[in-house]
């Protein structure tokens, strides 16, 4: 039951702190999920996100395969409920306050300060995913490659993580094939 009232505590938190999607808060997820917590190891929190990235949806839906390895299918739901619903109705009252106050320079202020915040948040989920993921040459080879491409045109994500993979793979094959007298 205390696992249960931590998933929901841990969660609600993060849901309500992800201020610009919840890459925002991906560097106190996985302090807490991992660090903290000891429900997942630093290489299933990265290959839960991966499969965040790839999977149908939205990626934050990861959330739910934290909550199932920590508590099964009750924490899956626990975990969807925190991190989902308080979120909603928190957004739902913005909203409402939003446009109520449409014209108030508070308004504008508040508006012009979240850009530079949630930014902030988004660079720092990048760099705590990019600690995790890049840990040889090739794999930050490929990290730049990908970032390159992205910055020069505009690709499909997942072509790009599969491309990614595969040259990650053709590299370690190749790798393991010379290792071998």
């Amino acid at each position: 039951m205390h696992k249960l009232i931590s998933l929901a505590w841990v969660f609600a938190l993060l849901g309500i702190l992800a201020v610009g999607g919840g890459t925002a808060v991906l560097p106190e997820m996985q302090r807490m999920t991992v660090s903290q917590f000891h429900w997942v190891t630093d290489k299933q929190f990265r290959d839960i996100y991966s499969l965040g990235q790839v999977a149908p949806g939205p990626n934050m839906l990861m959330v739910m395969v934290i909550g199932y390895r920590v508590a099964g299918y009750l924490g899956s739901a626990i975990v969807a409920f925190a991190f989902f619903v308080p979120d909603c109705l928190l957004t739902l009252f913005a909203n409402r306050m939003w446009l109520r106050y449409s014209e108030s320079p508070w308004r504008h202020a508040i508006q012009r300060a979240m850009a530079p915040i949630s930014i902030g948040l988004m660079l720092s989920g990048t760099y705590a995913i990019a600690q995790l993921s890049i840990h040889n040459l090739m794999s930050f080879a490929i990290a730049a490659a990908t970032l390159s491409v992205l910055m020069w045109r505009r690709v499909n994500p997942l072509l790009l993580i599969s491309v990614g993979g595969l040259a990650y793979l053709v590299f370690f094959v190749a790798t393991a094939h010379s290792a071998t007298p």
